[in-house]
């Protein structure tokens, strides 16, 4: 009994905001009456699935996700060691925290043309999604270090640990909910970012590159598939690694 009470509203959960949504893209798009202005749902759909049928299709979303995952991980590794170096030297922490938060606060458009000067178009997406992701991992990873227990830090020191076994004992613990929030959160970034640097500086096989070129020759179905690639390549990414992370975090948690 409680199985079939629960089944349906762990349907509907998920598919009425699905449905309103579209009802409501639907009726924007009757009214206005013009595909090329807004197209509906219907009209997207068929353009996706006629896109999903030619092979360059699958190489250029793949090619779009290797380059987000690569400047993910690039950022996360990088953003790790800096909060690392920050909060051990007092020395590393004023040279690098202020080019952290100039990295923070400058526009993604600027980093985008400066790298865009730097090196070649299909590297671009990937320093750019790094440069993105490396603060927010940073922030959280520092603030993780700094809300160590102390209790716990002294206890190490009265049992006399050695420097590795009280960072992997005692600050990686700490740190780990901090890391693990920001690697889920960096995602998002990672893709807007990513996506963002190819369609300014179109490199070949990129789902950026066919969204600015879907805008160039006013094929606005086009665009709104290949953005509904971004968004369903995103939301798939994001599950599988925040899975992966809960499991990760099970296996380590004592």
């Amino acid at each position: 009994m409680t199985a079939c009470t629960i089944c349906p509203d762990r349907l509907l959960r998920p598919l009425l905001p699905l449905a309103f949504w579209l009802v409501v893209w639907q009726l924007a798009a009757l009214a206005v009456g013009q595909s090329f202005i807004l197209p509906g749902p219907a009209a997207v759909l068929g353009t996706l699935i006629q896109l999903a049928g030619v092979p360059s299709f699958w190489q250029t979303a793949l090619l779009s996700l290797v380059r987000v995952l690569a400047g993910l991980l690039a950022g996360t590794l990088l953003g790790a060691l800096t909060a690392a170096l920050t909060c051990a030297s007092r020395w590393a922490d004023v040279l690098l925290s202020p080019a952290v938060r100039v990295i923070r606060a400058v526009p993604v458009v600027s980093f985008i043309l400066f790298v865009l000067l730097w090196t070649r178009r299909g590297l671009v997406p990937v320093v750019v999604s790094a440069l993105m992701v490396l603060p927010v991992v940073w922030g959280n990873v520092s603030r993780g270090i700094r809300e160590t227990d102390p209790k716990l830090l002294e206890q190490a020191g009265a049992l006399r640990f050695s420097r590795l076994k009280t960072v992997r004992l005692v600050y990686l613990p700490s740190v780990r909910p901090y890391f693990l929030s920001a690697v889920v959160t960096s995602l998002g970034l990672a893709w807007k970012s990513g996506v963002a640097a190819e369609v300014l500086c179109r490199p070949a096989w990129a789902v950026g590159t066919q969204i600015v070129q879907a805008r160039d020759y006013l094929e606005t179905p086009s665009l709104f598939a290949w953005t509904l690639v971004v968004l369903l390549l995103s939301l798939a990414l994001e599950k599988l690694l925040s899975a992966l992370l809960n499991r990760i975090n099970r296996r380590w948690s004592p």
